[in-house]
């Protein structure tokens, strides 16, 4: 179950995969897809992550393309782990991908792991402004109505972590939507400088379950 909320005039969805819903243009965001995660660790010599991480991602991407039927994406930036990493990207999950952008008006915001695949389709924008909205790797803290990724927030009820949305009244940071991605805990004094006292934590899971942010 969603949990649906009113944030500068526009209802918008955050999904318990992580992923965000503009009903009203039809527009899944979803951010840190970090495609090519296990392959750039293989490739300089760091620890060793299950090779199917990008098949993750991408099932899990395609389900929520299913379940919604978004018409418009934006991705939020560090959508493959670095350049290399979207070059290497093997045929199967190439077609994959394609095969998703296909018919979809298609966004890469730039992260700043990687630059956004170029050769695979799409628009490739540094920021995107959807009125009454900006779609931003960063959160810029004198920016209001923005939505953003970068931090992978995550935050702890009963003992348990959990990838989360943070929010208050100026802005929404998405969690890390990929399999295998670290995260900052809400409480990290980045995040808490940040957000506003009044900020929730939204946290995925089973159900997108919304609670005071951590501090």
């Amino acid at each position: 179950m969603h949990h649906a909320f009113f944030f500068h005039g526009e209802t918008l969805h955050l999904r318990p995969s992580g992923a965000l819903f503009w009903p009203a243009r039809n527009l899944l965001a979803v951010s840190d897809l970090h495609l090519g995660k296990s392959e750039r660790l293989a490739r300089r010599g760091g620890t060793l992550l299950p090779p199917y991480e990008t098949q993750a991602t991408l099932e899990k991407l395609d389900r929520e393309l299913e379940m919604t039927d978004a018409s418009a994406v934006i991705c939020l930036g560090d959508s493959f782990d670095d350049s290399e990493a979207a070059n290497g990207l093997d045929e199967d999950c190439r077609l994959w991908l394609t095969r998703l952008i296909a018919g979809r008006d298609w966004t890469w915001i730039t992260g700043n792991h990687d630059p956004g695949p170029i050769e695979i389709g799409g628009t490739h924008r540094a920021e995107l402004r959807l009125a009454p909205f900006t779609f931003r790797h960063i959160a810029d803290p004198n920016e209001m109505a923005e939505i953003s990724g970068h931090y992978h927030p995550k935050a702890r009820l009963a003992g348990q972590s959990r990838p989360s949305f943070l929010v208050d009244a100026a802005r929404l940071i998405l969690p890390a939507f990929g399999v295998y991605t670290g995260g900052l805990r809400s409480d990290d004094p980045a995040l808490v400088t940040l957000m506003a006292k009044d900020a929730l934590a939204v946290l995925t899971g089973s159900r997108a379950l919304a609670i005071p942010m951590p501090r």
